[in-house]
């Protein structure tokens, strides 16, 4: 088979890396990829949004599958401009995305179908919004920016100030655009979180091994949000009942709510849940494999990942069988310094081999480049250090090894992943 894969961060090349495994997939191209993801795959200088160029691409070079695993090209339809040009893609649809391109959209379902979710209104005015919150006077205010925000759209604000600043950078100064046009303003939920990544054909809905993701930037859970800067499967807190819960009033409803909203949802169907002292709850969907989760998740997967990707494909899930190695598995990320603000680009990466690896542990390259044979800095979040191990003390003891022997000017990581 020859694959293409959409996009170029670090669960870019965890998907590579686990596709590759499999003997019946030969070759995997990767737009536009990165400097690690070009030790593994064929690099090809298309963006990731580029539908028109990703069509193109496929039917000259004869793509069995295409793989887009962005939030962004499957909102703005990738998956359907493949599929009309007659080439399989694993991925929703664009209206089967909307359940992450639009929080409005995705409370509005949860509120129709009855799926347990946090008490919200919805906005398209920074007064009113306002107005709402001090009137609520329930401190924290959860603010979320309607659309896309790479991960960064939602503000806890703590009062009056905070609420306020959050409004005017979404609503009028516009840091995210068109996403800020509305917003959602919920109710503060506490518990564990927990993100649960699921399979899912549209009809059937196979959940993967759980995770838990660290979010902020700092130590102890300080500092503003990232993309997540790090991760630990399996989540200690999501037990065996609190799954089963799970299934039966978040997984299966939602994928039958998508399809009775004529929008069936196929590819990833990623679940982020607060464990609430009244039960799981729905924070977020997202439309695609999560990322820094599919660094833990994968690695725990026996079964070849290609074999489902086609059985989501073809609607066959229902008689697919996926088992999952008894393990854990951390994930430390290795961001530049200063990120998720501004940071330098560009800095040379020591301590890794010519394929962008060190023994006994697996480097996802998240933002790096490669020249003459040495690998550099080239985003916010560079590499994801990723280790299995029988218990989670021993992954992480040894992904944290990892850690210590790769070095870049200003590298800065959280030293207590999967503590808690």
């Amino acid at each position: 088979m020859k694959l293409l894969m959409i996009g170029g961060g670090g669960r870019e090349h965890a998907l590579i890396r686990k596709l590759k495994e499999s003997p019946r997939v030969e070759t995997i191209y990767c737009a536009p990829g990165n400097g690690g993801i070009s030790r593994d795959a064929q690099c090809v200088a298309i963006s990731a949004m580029d539908i028109d160029s990703v069509v193109a691409f496929s039917r000259e070079n004869q793509i069995d599958l295409v793989f887009v695993a962005p939030d962004d090209p499957l909102a703005a339809g990738m998956v359907d401009a493949l599929e009309a040009a007659g080439i399989r893609a694993f991925g929703p649809s664009k209206l089967a995305a909307e359940i992450e391109s639009s929080k409005v959209f995705s409370k509005n379902l949860m509120k129709k179908y009855g799926i347990p979710t946090a008490r919200y209104e919805v906005f398209d005015a920074p007064e009113t919004a306002l107005s709402y919150i001090l009137e609520q006077n329930a401190w924290p205010a959860v603010i979320k920016a309607d659309g896309l925000a790479l991960g960064k759209g939602v503000v806890i604000a703590q009062n009056e100030a905070e609420a306020r600043d959050a409004l005017h950078s979404m609503m009028e100064d516009k840091i995210f655009g068109e996403s800020g046009n509305r917003v959602v303003v919920e109710e503060f939920l506490t518990g564990p979180e927990v993100s649960v990544l699921a399979f899912t054909d549209g009809e059937t809905v196979k959940p993967m091994v759980s995770s838990m993701d660290h979010k902020r930037a700092y130590d102890g859970d300080k500092g503003p949000n990232t993309g997540g800067m790090g991760t630990i499967s399996p989540n200690p807190y999501y037990t065996a009942e609190i799954a089963e819960r799970c299934m039966e009033e978040i997984f299966l409803p939602t994928v039958r709510a998508m399809q009775q909203e004529g929008r069936p949802f196929k590819g990833c169907l990623y679940f982020g849940l607060m464990l609430t002292p009244n039960g799981p709850k729905v924070i977020e969907y997202n439309s695609r494999f999560g990322d820094p989760e599919t660094q833990v998740v994968l690695p725990r997967l026996k079964t070849p990942l290609i074999e489902i990707v086609e059985a989501v494909v073809n609607g066959t899930l229902a008689q697919q069988e996926i088992e999952w190695e008894d393990n854990a598995c951390a994930c430390v990320v290795m961001a530049s310094g200063g990120y998720p603000k501004s940071y330098p680009k560009g800095l040379e990466i020591t301590g890794l081999d010519d394929n962008g690896q060190i023994p006994g542990v697996t480097v996802y390259h998240a933002g790096t480049s490669y020249k003459d044979g040495k690998f550099f800095t080239a985003g916010g979040r560079v590499l994801g250090v990723t280790a299995c191990g029988n218990t989670l003390a021993a992954a992480l003891q040894k992904a944290y090894d990892g850690v210590h022997r790769i070095h870049f000017e200003g590298a800065h990581y959280r030293k207590d992943i999967g503590h808690k």
